[in-house]
């Protein structure tokens, strides 16, 4: 599976990328709002759940990187199975690296991500949540024209998070489309 856009390419996971991602997940600055960096069998675990997501349903978290092959992060949609305060669903997430923030990539992949998701895999609607207080997330959903639902926002217990919030917003196929038709 490839996607490519005008500076970056969405790819599948291959055994390769297995460092960058861990590289990814071990970062403290990037992993602020989940709780802190992973470790490496805990990244090598989310490692296969990305890739055996793809595999068993189509879709996924996607490798992103630039047209020349530099890894920027991931991006994509992935059905969300176990037990979730918003029951089953589809949520669209993506995770970069901190030298890539603030150049668009994220609105760029989560944008081709989405449209993936509705052409292709045909589906309905797609779930984005993130903390209040991840202005960078809220700003990609805003700029991506995501509808903002708060009647969906959620509370959950994990571990490691200790008590986090999620407020949600809503991807649709006609938004999708009215957002690119205005050039996000």
């Amino acid at each position: 599976m490839q996607i490519e856009t005008g500076r970056i390419r969405l790819r599948s996971w291959k055994e390769s990328d297995r460092d960058a991602f861990a590289e990814l997940c071990a970062d403290p600055v990037v992993m602020t709002d989940l709780g802190g960096p992973l470790d490496k069998e805990t990244s090598d675990a989310k490692f296969e759940r990305y890739c055996e997501a793809f595999t068993m349903n189509g879709y996924g978290r996607l490798l992103i990187e630039t047209l020349d092959g530099q890894f920027l992060g991931y991006c994509g949609v992935m059905p969300v199975l176990r037990d979730h305060p918003l029951g089953r669903h589809d949520e669209i997430g993506w995770r970069l690296h901190s030298k890539a923030w603030g150049k668009g990539y994220a609105t760029e992949a989560a944008k081709a991500a989405l449209s993936d998701a509705f052409v292709r895999v045909q589906l309905a609607e797609v779930l984005a949540y993130t903390a209040a207080d991840n202005s960078r997330s809220q700003a990609v959903m805003d700029r991506l024209g995501l509808l903002r639902i708060e009647s969906k926002d959620f509370n959950i217990i994990d571990d490691q998070l200790g008590q986090w919030r999620g407020i949600v917003w809503s991807a649709t196929p006609d938004i999708v489309l009215e957002a690119s038709t205005r050039g996000f």
